[in-house]
């Protein structure tokens, strides 16, 4: 059923840009983009039990980076997105000797503590992030002489990307080093007497976590062809938290699931709903009430109750 469902939605999302419209083929480049960035706290999240709500810190700091250098040096895009993504990568993995010395709730405040410097520091430092007004004028790649300006084009490419990322992921999260994740999600204690560095395993998992949101901030970037210091705010940051526990964390479609349903709510929904963020809420609630594990383990579980495990 997981290859059949797998083979579908891959045909699917080939197929999207034959059948629909410039308007809908943005909505899902915003929806790919979205996944990978909640595929990435997913890593903290659903598999090593790390809560955090700083993590738009690192896609915000990726899409900053590469604007900055593109605008203000002059770099082309197949220079400044590997110094994007290495200075983004090189703080996280600052950021985790910090918030990895606790756990838990304080955890979850170090990493918003982190999160609200660099959103602080994007709106006062002007003569880099060009404060409240942010960094515009910039452009998308061209990968092998690609022009990425129009809709299809720059959908594919962020398939083709957001495949590839969430294909790594899931090799990590199913590896050898990924059980070990949730062990000491589940059991530190058992996984340190068994020889196990739960730090250094985490420290691990954070800084990956780190470089996959810098991915995905190169995307948001290219799409966007601006840059806010709200991207690295608070509220994309619960935002993103959201598709997670929402979707399922601990699963891959989950996380992906999540991010389509606040995306849709808050772009498609968004015209026809005044109140939708009202509507999110509901819908959240609704999730956390008979779907506490998330909406994917939930639809999954009813599957196999109703049509069997074979079916």
């Amino acid at each position: 059923m997981n290859r059949t469902a797998l083979a579908v939605a891959v045909a699917a999302l080939a197929a999207l840009p034959f059948v629909a419209g410039d308007y809908y083929i943005n909505l899902a480049s915003q929806i790919l983009i979205a996944a990978l960035f909640a595929l990435s706290l997913n890593l903290l999240v659903g598999y090593g039990g790390l809560t955090s709500l700083g993590h738009a810190a690192y896609m915000g700091v990726s899409a900053y980076i590469s604007g900055w250098l593109f605008l203000k040096l002059g770099l082309g895009h197949l220079l400044a997105a590997p110094l994007a993504l290495a200075g983004t990568t090189l703080m996280a993995a600052l950021f985790g000797l910090v918030a990895l010395r606790a756990s838990g709730i304080s955890f979850l405040m170090i990493t918003l503590a982190l999160g609200q410097v660099l959103w602080g520091l994007a709106f006062r430092w002007v003569s880099v992030t060009n404060g409240d007004n942010g960094l515009s004028g910039l452009t998308r790649p061209m990968p092998f002489g690609i022009d990425l300006s129009g809709a299809t084009a720059f959908y594919f490419f962020t398939l083709i990307v957001s495949a590839a990322s969430t294909a790594c992921i899931a090799a990590l999260a199913y590896s050898a080093f990924g059980a070990v994740l949730r062990g000491t999600r589940d059991q530190p204690r058992r996984m340190l007497a068994l020889g196990h560095n739960v730090w250094l395993v985490r420290y691990l998992t954070f800084v990956s976590a780190g470089f996959w949101a810098a991915v995905s901030g190169l995307l948001y970037v290219y799409y966007h062809k601006f840059i806010h210091p709200q991207a690295l705010g608070l509220t994309n940051s619960a935002e993103v938290l959201l598709m997670v526990i929402a979707g399922g964390s601990g699963t891959l479609v989950g996380p992906v699931a999540g991010a389509a349903i606040v995306v849709l709510l808050k772009n498609y929904v968004s015209a026809y709903v005044e109140r939708w963020t009202m509507l999110l809420g509901f819908v959240f609630l609704a999730i956390v009430l008979f779907m506490p594990d998330g909406l994917v383990p939930g639809l999954r579980r009813l599957w196999v109750k109703f049509f069997g495990a074979r079916a």
